[in-house]
């Protein structure tokens, strides 16, 4: 039961991951990273249950996290992809094809991996506390510089440096859910609403979020999807060992085995990053900067003829 829960979790992901970045990169590309961006989308169906389904699969995801071994939950819900893959197919059009499920497979397999060669430590053992954070803080500035490299350029580029940034706040998010279940578990309800964990994940979840959808805007899926499920169980992982306490086996064997894991992530991305399903997702006209709703959507904006405009305010 835990382990089919966890597969609705990243089924639920995945769909999420698609119905919004198809309604996300039709917004104009001078929304990218602008609060303009979300409210433009707010008025899109699509992405609204988007929104939802993602955010049911979120919260299934930090029960598995609580509930099932993160050996075995870590790599089940990077499975997403996946299912991305196939509910981009009737979308896109195009033949899902053997490469890119291998891709997403390799994806999957490398996380196992990875996490196979630690052992996370017992709740009580778990260190947890605001001192052990500064690896955190570390994670958020190396995604800064992955936003920072990502704001200077364009299209599929900016979409993966950004979806890279997006995956390592997700994986700051990650270790703060497994906070927040352990306190949970060991008090009250009280002692939740009084801790800084719970608010600092809201915090975290959010401007993930908010450069999630930066980087579905600014190209097709394929270009992000990819780097933020790879980066994110790296976060993660890092901050079990660092915050949590989780024990690393430094054996051949176990170093044999991670650096097969990374390979495998890495072949995964590169794999999955070509797959024709999600870079070539219907797409509608783009939303005009000042469309009301209900008006029918243009391909650019055109100023009226014979005279002179200024385009759109786009701050």
């Amino acid at each position: 039961m835990n382990i089919a829960i966890t597969l609705v979790a990243a089924l639920l992901a995945g769909a999420g991951f698609v119905l919004q970045q198809h309604a996300a990169e039709q917004a104009p590309k001078s929304y990218f990273l602008r609060l303009r961006l979300i409210t433009t989308l707010l008025h899109r169906p699509r992405w609204i249950i988007g929104v939802a389904v993602l955010t049911a699969g979120q919260l299934l995801s930090a029960w598995a996290i609580g509930h099932v071994a993160l050996a075995l939950a870590e790599p089940l819900l990077t499975s997403s992809l996946i299912f991305a893959l196939a509910l981009a197919v009737p979308l896109s059009g195009q033949r899902l094809r053997a490469a890119e499920v291998a891709g997403a497979v390799l994806l999957s397999g490398g996380v196992a991996a990875l996490s196979v060669a630690r052992t996370a430590g017992a709740p009580a053992e778990s260190f947890g506390s605001f001192a052990a954070w500064p690896a955190a803080a570390g994670i958020a500035a190396v995604a800064g510089g992955f936003l920072l490299a990502g704001m200077c350029r364009t299209g599929q580029q900016r979409a993966t440096l950004t979806g890279v940034a997006a995956g390592l706040v997700f994986g700051i998010a990650d270790g703060l859910t497994r906070r927040t279940t352990e306190i949970m578990g060991a008090h009250s309800f009280t002692a939740l609403l009084t801790g800084w964990p719970p608010y600092c994940l809201i915090a975290a979840s959010l401007v993930g979020f908010w450069l999630m959808e930066s980087s579905f805007n600014a190209a097709p899926l394929h270009a992000s999807l990819p780097a933020i499920t790879a980066a994110e169980p790296v976060a993660g992982m890092l901050l079990g060992v660092v915050v949590f306490g989780d024990v690393v086996h430094l054996s051949p064997g176990m170093l044999a085995l991670q650096g097969a894991g990374i390979v495998a992530l890495i072949a995964g991305v590169i794999l999955v990053a070509r797959a024709p399903a999600l870079s070539k997702l219907s797409r509608p006209a783009v939303l005009h900067p000042r469309q009301a709703p209900g008006q029918p959507a243009t391909d650019a904006w055109r100023p009226p003829a014979n005279r002179a405009v200024n385009p759109p305010d786009l701050v």
